[in-house]
Formats: structure tokens, C-alpha cells, sequence
């Protein structure tokens, strides 16, 4: 049996890059203004349509900032392994988008939606596939450092 790859932070600090431009971007393309003069559909359906869309896709890139964040935040000697696999996984329900919805949208703006979908599932591949280390329980040490810090937060 092969030993699993590694996160390294390199990956972590490219794929992060890469999330605050394609959120900067998300952030763009679910303004209201310009988005509702499609003809052939209901402007309110148009407006539920970008609303909904526009949140499903800002809540994937705001859970895959976070966890990406929380990878930094490892490499960086902030929080422990223990922590980070008991807070640092990815919610498989993000990847969802609503077909009909969609098909309300600009094709500039649905091609944005299904970018952020297979950076999220590149982000899912990563978060089953590799493991920082081959333990998954914390050591002693680090039960042990947990119960202190702990108790000394209060």
C-alpha cells in the first residue's frame, strides 16, 4: 500500500489565490444591475433565480475559503492537527445548483457558477484523497494540550 500524498502549503496558498479571484468575480456577477434584461423570462422569476443562485454560489466560495484558511492556518503552527481535521472538512452539499434556476441566468454568469463548482470539487477531491499526516487520532500530547488549552480559555 502506497503512502498517501501531502497538502503542502504551496498548494494550499496557490488554490487560496485562486479563491479570492474567483470570489472577487462571484461578487461581480450577483449584482442586480444589467443582470435582469433577458428576454423571454419573468423578471421576478429572474431576480429569485440570481438571488438564489448568487447565495448558493457565495456560501461554496465562503466554506471553501474557510477551508482553506484553516490549511494556512495549520502550516503556519496555529492550530494542530486535531483541530484541523476535526474543523477542516468540506460539506459535499456545497456542489449543488438548481438546473432551472440557471437556465434564468446569463451564460457568463452560469459559467462563473460551474467554475466555483469544480474549484469546490477540486477542493472535496483534495479534502478525501490526501491527508496531512497517516494518523487520524491525536496523539497523547496533543489530547492533553487540548484539555489544557481548554481549561485555560475559560
Amino acid at each position: 500500500m502506497s503512502k498517501p500524498l501531502t497538502i503542502n502549503p504551496r498548494i494550499v496558498e496557490a488554490l487560496y489565490c485562486e479563491a479570492l479571484t474567483l470570489s472577487d468575480e462571484v461578487r461581480h456577477a450577483f449584482t442586480l444591475s444589467g443582470q435582469l434584461e433577458r428576454a423571454g423570462h419573468d423578471e421576478d422569476d429572474a431576480r429569485v433565480a440570481l438571488s438564489s443562485e448568487g447565495l448558493r454560489t457565495t456560501t461554496r466560495m465562503m466554506h471553501a475559503i474557510a477551508w482553506l484558511l484553516n490549511h494556512r492556518a495549520f502550516f503556519m503552527g496555529e492550530i494542530t492537527d486535531y483541530q484541523l481535521r476535526r474543523h477542516g472538512r468540506l460539506s459535499a452539499e456545497m456542489r449543488r445548483s438548481d438546473a432551472q434556476q440557471l437556465a434564468l441566468l446569463e451564460p457568463e454568469t452560469v459559467e462563473l457558477v460551474q467554475a466555483t463548482r469544480r474549484f469546490y470539487e477540486r477542493l472535496l477531491w483534495l479534502d478525501r484523497n490526501w491527508r496531512l499526516s497517516e494518523s487520524h487520532e491525536p496523539s497523547a500530547i496533543e489530547r492533553l494540550r487540548e484539555r489544557i488549552e481548554q481549561r485555560l480559555a475559560g
